[in-house]
């Protein structure tokens, strides 16, 4: 694609010393600082990222004319990349200084003044502008380890001046009523093109179609869009854009296989180096996730890998990284894994996207590597084990951090199966029609919106995981910090701390007239048959959890699937008893 229109950086296009090289003796080094709103009127809250790929940035300091300092108060995030954000009113005439520290040594400055330096963009998505994309996702989904983080759609979360930096970065209002209800598939390229929107750098996807059981997808040329680096485009302007770019993609465009050049993702390597925020994890069935924050082990705790995804019903939550929201099988007709998205380069008014090749020798701070290629889902797994917890985790430990992912999934499916029920009491009466075969995985409509397959096929296999990590011990003994004398020691500890954990640990569920039914994890495990049909949303909130016949619990249930459909639901049971969902 040819670009007629003379390039310019955020700086040149958008905002002055939003994006600068720092002049003089102050150069801005290791560091790339981003301002936000890109006009700031007098009084108005300046938002400030500093933004380094390999340094930590621990410390900002702000150096007013006269020559005294003031630490800003900051949030430091990541990494890498590393960030820290904070926040100053603007003045107008103001000469200040911004000075970056990793603890005492100073790794960069900005100048700020009326007019602020002007660069040439080299070429749209630079490393540094992938780091602060990176840095931007991180902030996003940012919270307490053990905070819950629901959301009914994206739209909250952008909503959030302290959540999105840039929010309102155009300063024409332009987050308002903006519709932003993107579901798995949509969630990854809904960021990125609206951080290209803010940010002024271009943007492409491609038209894909969904593979077969015997292949992974395979995409058209790529669909370069450059309309953002004309100037500011208005929030009409980003909705027609993504319009379009929702009418092409799906839930096989990240399931390209790694080693395919024609794609809109390329695979990266299972280590902290490489996994950035904002990092793509596509699942062999259509599922995305983005990588939203790491926590490193520390204390006696262990690490974490968290991400952020979207549900067919448009609401966001933010998961952790374990089998069972992350599901990974080397399978003919997928590649899945962890991708990034494909740069997007200008070279020679052109614009172009690197190759795999390319990429192996990475200017963009992230490299291709086939790394995942010919793993199996033991191998990949047990490279993520040592990725987020290097040292390795005592038995005890790993139990107890499955077993907390595996209860904030169910209380995930509690809320979606809530949204369901919001549409009946909104629907009265009315049944959703039900697919046939396969396409109960995968279709449009209320079925897709809230029935619960994948999700509970994501459960079944979760609670198959938290039984089988004694094996995982015995397979994999490296990964685990041995206290025992052997691994047989370890393995009975552990099983005995499993059947203690079931009775002990208790779980909830909303009931047909609103009164939460509490109930122990034991009874969960003893239900997986019923869960194995228990994804229909015509079925009552008591069908879907497994209540048993004639139960007292059971008597609150006023709807049930047509019979017609739990007949089909009976013939796909197998589906779900071996955890395997059939060729699509």
């Amino acid at each position: 694609m040819r670009i007629h229109t003379l390039l310019f950086s955020l700086t040149a296009l958008i905002s002055p010393a939003a994006f600068a090289t720092g002049t003089g003796d102050c150069p801005q080094g290791a560091v790339r600082f981003h301002l936000s709103p890109i006009a700031p009127l007098p009084g108005d809250l300046l938002h400030i990222k500093a933004v380094s790929v390999q340094t930590p940035v621990t410390r900002l300091e702000l150096v007013n004319q006269d020559g005294t300092i003031k630490v800003l108060k900051s949030v430091v995030r990541g990494g890498p990349p590393f960030s820290l954000t904070t926040e100053l009113s603007h003045k107008t005439g103001d000469l200040v200084t911004l000075r970056a520290y990793r603890d005492d040594q100073e790794i960069g400055c900005l100048r700020l003044d009326e007019s602020g330096p002007l660069s040439e963009t080299e070429g749209g998505w630079s490393a540094e502008m992938e780091a602060y994309y990176s840095s931007w996702v991180e902030q996003l989904f940012d919270a307490s380890v053990d905070e819950e983080l629901n959301f009914r759609s994206l739209e909250p979360v952008l909503r959030d001046p302290e959540r999105n930096f840039l929010f309102n970065h155009l300063g024409s209002h332009e987050d308002e009523r903006l519709p932003a209800t993107p579901d798995c598939a949509d969630l990854p390229y809904f960021l990125r093109s609206y951080f290209a929107w803010k940010t002024g750098l271009p943007i492409s996807y491609r038209s894909c179609d969904r593979g077969s059981s015997q292949r992974p997808p395979r995409c058209g040329p790529a669909i370069f869009d450059d309309r953002f680096m004309r100037g500011r485009t208005g929030q009409s302007g980003f909705i027609q854009f993504s319009r379009k770019l929702n009418d092409t993609v799906h839930s096989g465009s990240a399931r390209t296989a790694l080693e395919d050049n024609a794609t809109d993702f390329y695979p990266v390597a299972l280590d902290r180096n490489s996994l950035w925020p904002g990092t793509v994890f596509a699942d062999p069935y259509g599922h995305t996730l983005i990588i939203a924050k790491w926590v490193h082990p520390e204390n006696g705790r262990p690490g974490l890998l968290l991400a952020a995804d979207a549900q067919p019903d448009n609401s966001v939550t933010r998961k952790r990284f374990w089998e069972g929201n992350f599901l990974f099988a080397d399978i003919q007709g997928a590649g899945p894994g962890f991708k990034a998205f494909r740069p997007v380069r200008v070279e020679d008014g052109h614009l172009v996207q690197p190759s795999n090749r390319e990429l192996s020798a990475t200017s963009t701070g992230v490299s291709f590597s086939d790394e995942q290629l010919h793993m199996n889902s033991d191998e990949f797994y047990a490279a993520m084990a040592k990725a987020i917890n290097p040292g390795g985790l005592d038995p005890v430990t790993a139990y107890e951090d499955k077993l907390a992912a595996l209860t904030e999934q169910v209380a995930t499916r509690n809320i979606a199966i809530q949204n369901a029920e919001r549409y009946f009491r909104q629907h009265p009466g009315s049944v959703i029609s039900m697919p046939n075969g396969a396409a109960i995985f995968q279709t449009t409509g209320p079925w897709e919106d809230y029935a619960s397959p994948s999700r509970d096929m994501r459960l079944l296999i979760a609670l198959k995981t938290l039984e089988q990590l004694p094996d995982q011990i015995r397979n994999h003994p490296d990964l685990f910090r041995m206290h025992s004398s052997n691994t047989a020691d370890a393995v009975h500890e552990l099983q005995d701390l499993h059947h203690q954990k079931l009775a002990e640990t208790r779980f909830q569920y909303t009931q047909t007239g609103g009164q939460m039914m509490t109930l122990p994890l034991s009874t969960l495990f003893a239900r997986r048959e019923a869960l194995e049909t228990g994804y229909n949303p015509n079925d009552c909130p008591e069908i879907r959890w497994g209540a048993d016949p004639g139960s007292e619990e059971l008597s609150a249930c006023q709807r049930r699937a047509p019979a017609e459909q739990r007949q089909r639901m009976e013939q796909y049971r197998s589906w779900f008893r071996n955890t395997q969902r059939p060729a699509h």
